[in-house]
């Protein structure tokens, strides 16, 4: 009988987050304007929120009892019917899909996307109604994204180069991230009722299903990464991960994961060459090949500092020192090597796929409250990992920011994200600090249980 209750408790949070998705698209925000907008947008970040709620408690539940076979098929049918439902409705949280229609666009015409702006005019032939008056910074910057990005839209540019093609693509890469994580549980020797963790994330749904952000690319080749890390090619997992880099470059914070044990040398060998190969590809280009970056920074802040969590709150206090974001930076890098140098020193467990998952998941997330970061889609790659290393810290960092999405002070870098960054940091050093008490007591790594009770 309680087995019954559980397995109609999951069904109900499934279809709890069916209806307050299906709710969130009948707002019809992309049709509305002005006041109604601010209204409905209001109104669908509080459906997000309950979404959460229900997702956290989705999540303990799968956690905290054995599951009847058939159970993963319950958990899949509900991510894919979610991811149906956001694809009906046009993007709603962001327009960066038509730059990435746009890239593939250009490519199919047989040029380099790094070499021209969008307003350029010797792109004025390729200019329409639908796709050119939504890309965002297109009178002034090119583009931004690395080449295994820019490979992703040329292939959707040629073969379907619509905002649909793109979507689509993008949750295919999420389908590959899945199927990796639904392999790699058993070698973890977790059930694959877990996926549910990836799979039922609101963040990711909304952040990939809904506005087809590319870092879903990334998802999927840091999941085929890990499942080939664990099954010791280290070659070709150096290279998934590199590939994951040139998607978006905030995986590379998790190669030390990789290269523990002593494997250093093929992954990162495989990994070098990738990179220099697919650079190689645009170098046409020239130095443009680096895109928008350098200019990103300045524009969100990151070299004054008023873009970085705490020295924006710090800044609220007192003038900062022109030399603070140095300061910061390199305050970053000193704690991350001490925690890069932890993670190398630990032997090989037994249980190589559960470490493996856990340093990239205590990577990640530390990585992810130093740069603080005010897009929510940026988030959405740690509930990978969190599959098979759930950890309060992560799973919040993983779900909560889907709130940065409303800016309800514009241009405030301190106080609405403190709702995020300031209990991620409680949770991460509670994450931790367990793990530095097992390593010191045991010398090995810490292994998950089956109802981890670091939940939030």
């Amino acid at each position: 009988m309680k087995g019954r209750l559980s397995f109609g408790l999951l069904v109900g949070f499934g279809g709890a987050l069916l209806v307050l998705t299906a709710c969130g698209l009948l707002l019809d925000i992309p049709a509305s304007s002005g006041v109604s907008r601010i209204g409905r947008m209001d109104v669908l970040a509080g459906l997000l929120m309950v979404s959460v709620a229900v997702y956290f408690g989705a999540v303990r539940l799968i956690l905290c009892r054995a599951w009847p076979r058939g159970t993963v098929w319950v958990v899949l049918g509900v991510a894919v019917t979610l991811r149906v439902l956001l694809l009906t409705a046009p993007p709603i949280l962001s327009t960066d899909i038509y730059r990435y229609v746009w890239d593939g666009r250009v490519q199919a015409s047989g040029i380099n996307p790094y070499r021209y702006i969008p307003a350029d005019p010797a792109l004025a032939s390729l200019r329409d109604d639908v796709i050119y008056p939504r890309i965002n910074r297109a009178g002034y910057a090119r583009t931004i994204y690395p080449p295994v990005a820019q490979m992703v839209f040329a292939a959707v540019g040629r073969i379907w180069g619509s905002v649909t093609g793109m979507r689509l693509a993008m949750v295919g890469f999420e389908a590959l991230g899945i199927v990796c994580l639904l392999r790699l549980l058993p070698l973890a020797g977790l059930p694959r009722e877990r996926i549910l963790i990836y799979a039922w994330n609101p963040l990711a749904l909304w952040s990939f299903a809904s506005d087809g952000h590319v870092d879903a690319v990334a998802v999927g080749l840091l999941g085929l990464a890990l499942l080939l890390r664990v099954r010791h090619k280290d070659g070709w997992a150096g290279a998934a991960l590199a590939g994951a880099v040139l998607v978006k470059l905030f995986p590379l914070v998790v190669a030390p994961a990789f290269l523990r044990g002593g494997r250093f040398w093929r992954p990162a060998l495989a990994g070098l060459v990738l990179i220099g190969g697919c650079y190689a590809l645009y170098s046409g280009a020239g130095w443009h090949v680096v895109g928008f970056l350098p200019s990103y920074g300045q524009e969100e802040g990151l070299d004054s500092g008023t873009g970085l969590w705490l020295l924006a709150g710090l800044g609220t206090l007192t003038r900062l020192p022109s030399d603070a974001t140095l300061i910061y930076g390199a305050g970053v890098v000193v704690v991350f090597i001490a925690l890069v140098a932890a993670i190398l020193r630990q032997p090989v467990p037994a249980n190589d796929a559960q470490a493996l998952c856990r340093d990239t998941a205590l990577l990640a997330a530390a990585a992810m409250v130093a740069t603080s970061p005010h897009y929510h889609w940026y988030f959405a790659w740690l509930a990978l990992p969190a599959v098979v290393a759930p950890s309060r810290a992560l799973l919040w960092l993983a779900t909560v920011p889907i709130l940065l999405f409303d800016e309800p002070i514009p241009g405030d870098r301190f106080f609405w994200p403190s709702l995020i960054y300031v209990p991620a940091i409680v949770l991460l050093l509670a994450d931790i600090r367990p793990w530095l008490m097992t390593k010191r007591r045991h010398g090995a790594g810490m292994g998950d249980t089956a109802c981890s009770r670091r939940l939030p």
